[in-house]
């Protein structure tokens, strides 16, 4: 019987992990609750089995949470299971008619606002960044891929998660950057980085747009990095209707991730029943 053992150590790892995958602080402590819920579900000797998994599975059935909930749960033991190569072990979720509405979604007139909320704030280097993130789709952590040599080449190439992929820089971005640089004095390397020559951290970056958020009048639960790249993938969607295309440009492997970057918000789903104009009024 294939078996493993979980401890607090791997825990953290797959928490630090989370970070670098730039899943939101919501997210990753929401997984964290799950998989420590796991952990003292687990017998003493912290064993993973599939037929503790199984059980595990059941017992969530058994206390009467929502399919939906379950299946959250689930989600993140499997992510776990997976980063511990363990993807033998990975549950099957319930099935569930899929969610076609995304409620924490950032629209592109809130964008706007918190580039203008940044340039109030003469801060000229997260106005370009904040653009650089949005207009091409990259992980923030991808940042440091946007070099003075790439605005040169009108394209850069990205090494993440042991793949490549180019990323194109549109023409009108490309051109700002360029007289940002000039105007920076950055002759050569990545564009955004800290007094030090160091590419700028995720978490510095994660608080200086939450600062923009009073003065932008936008929900403080809609503003991180990773955000900016689903509006890019909103947006691109919208246009081309090309979810194949869409997973090519924002890397990611499976299809299904990509699909739940193109939700649209509530209020959008409404609108869009209304066009239809299939009901008609008695008076």
């Amino acid at each position: 019987m294939k078996r493993a053992k979980l401890s607090m150590k791997t825990i953290k790892k797959y928490k630090d992990f989370l970070y670098e995958e730039e899943r939101s602080i919501s997210t990753i402590n929401k997984y964290m609750r799950d998989i420590r819920a796991f952990y003292e579900y687990l017998p003493e000797d912290k064993i993973i089995t599939k037929e503790i998994l199984v059980a595990y599975k059941q017992s969530l059935a058994d206390k009467k949470y929502k399919i939906s909930s379950i299946n959250s749960m689930l989600v993140a033991i499997n992510g776990l299971l997976e980063f511990m190569n363990l993807s033998s072990f990975k549950l099957k979720l319930h099935k569930l008619q899929r969610n076609v509405i995304c409620e924490e979604e950032l629209s592109k007139e809130e964008y706007k606002r918190l580039l203008e909320a940044a340039l109030r704030k003469e801060n000229e280097r997260l106005y370009m960044l904040l653009q650089t993130i949005c207009g091409t789709g990259i992980r923030v952590s991808e940042h440091q891929y946007i070099t003075v040599e790439s605005l040169k080449e009108g394209k850069s190439i990205v090494h993440n998660k042991g793949k490549t992929r180019v990323i194109f820089i549109p023409d009108k971005l490309r051109k700002i950057l360029i007289l940002y640089c000039k105007q920076e004095k950055i002759l050569s390397g990545p564009i955004f980085v800290t007094k030090r020559g160091n590419p700028m951290d995720r978490s510095n970056i994660w608080v200086a747009m939450k600062k923009l958020c009073g003065d932008a009048k936008v929900d403080g639960k809609k503003v991180y990095p990773h955000n900016l790249r689903h509006l890019f993938a909103l947006t691109y969607y919208r246009m081309q209707k090309d979810v194949v295309r869409l997973a090519d440009i924002l890397g990611h492997s499976n299809i299904e991730t990509t699909r739940i970057y193109t939700l649209t918000s509530g209020k959008e789903y409404q609108k869009s029943l209304s066009k239809m104009d299939l009901v008609d009024l008695l008076c």
